[in-house]
């Protein structure tokens, strides 16, 4: 009975000792993680940027040296500079309104109010549907003759009557006619990410002392005083966070524009993601493929150190 609870002791013992060992416990817990990341994003990576300085193609896999003669071809192509220019303004625009719309989402979710977590459910709702799914539900939406939209406009005599506001047309057109297809991609990345961009807003408004609140209601600052002069400031750093998040799935994401348009009309609502896809794999040219993928590559990174630095600075203590 004695050496029983003596080996018990001892594994006990061990056990705790093992347990207590961060520098043992911290590499442990990581490894899956890094393993996860490695095998999902830094091996293909590194085969990316292998096949650009490469002739690779999906009929020779000799994989000869060329340079940089791949992303010299490309920049002279019209469609790799309107992939760019497209890519750039969808990526503004819509986090421009993401950044807008978050903190009043944010404000709104942070007071309470009946039904408060019904209206977080629904507007989580975008963020936790799958894209694709997402974005085929819109090309419903969104479809040439039988578009619910055009629908409503039509009850409305707003669209298909002489005088209408929207013109005697029965349909929009939305995907056909090109400023409206880019204002419809712009409208389904807003309303993709702004879900995430509100959240985390919302978590850094609930974080804001209390006492510091009610010192501004004593000192009779007013909403937008107190929005501008205390909130802001203070979420400011989380705010540049939900920004770089929000900006690194926008300028990553092909889903879009891909079910969508198909960088359509012509190729002139492509994006880089989109063109790299049609280029590398569907055309079989992996050389100028990987080459368009890794072009954002260096500018992402500069933006996001470029915003992590800048939201260290403007901390406030």
């Amino acid at each position: 009975m004695d050496e029983t609870v003596t080996v018990k002791k001892k594994w006990t013992d061990g056990f705790r000792f093992w347990s207590d060992r961060e520098d043992l416990l911290g590499p442990l817990f990581l490894f899956p993680a890094v393993v996860y990341i490695i095998a999902l994003v830094g091996i293909p990576f590194i085969i990316a940027m292998a096949y650009s300085v490469t002739d690779v193609t999906a009929g020779n896999t000799s994989l000869d040296f060329v340079g940089l003669q791949n992303f010299q071809a490309i920049l002279k192509t019209d469609q790799f500079t309107q992939s760019l220019r497209n890519t750039i303004m969808f990526t503004v625009v819509s986090q421009i309104i993401i950044i807008v719309l978050a903190n009043i989402l944010a404000l709104i979710l942070s007071t309470d109010f009946r039904g408060k977590w019904f209206a977080r459910f629904l507007i989580m709702l975008p963020w936790a549907t799958p894209i694709a799914l997402g974005t085929i539900g819109w090309l419903w939406l969104l479809d040439s003759k039988f578009s619910p939209i055009d629908w409503v406009l039509r009850y409305l005599h707003l669209l298909g009557e002489s005088g209408a506001l929207l013109g005697e047309q029965k349909n929009l057109y939305y995907l056909g006619r090109l400023e409206l297809a880019k204002a419809s991609i712009i409208v389904i990345y807003v309303w993709r990410m702004l879900p995430l961009s509100a959240v985390i807003l919302m978590a850094g408004l609930t974080s804001i002392p209390q006492d510091l609140l009610d010192q501004a209601d004593v000192d009779g600052a007013g909403f937008w005083r107190t929005f501008f002069q205390i909130k802001l400031p203070l979420i400011f750093p989380i705010m540049s966070v939900a920004l770089l998040f929000s900006l690194i799935f926008t300028v990553g994401d092909m889903a879009v524009v891909y079910v969508l348009t198909r960088g359509g009309p012509v190729y002139y609502t492509q994006i880089l993601p989109t063109w790299a896809y049609l280029k590398g794999i569907e055309s079989g040219a992996l050389a100028e493929g990987s080459a368009t993928a890794l072009f954002l590559f260096p500018v992402l990174l500069a933006v996001a150190i470029m915003v992590l630095r800048f939201s260290r600075r403007t901390e406030v203590t």
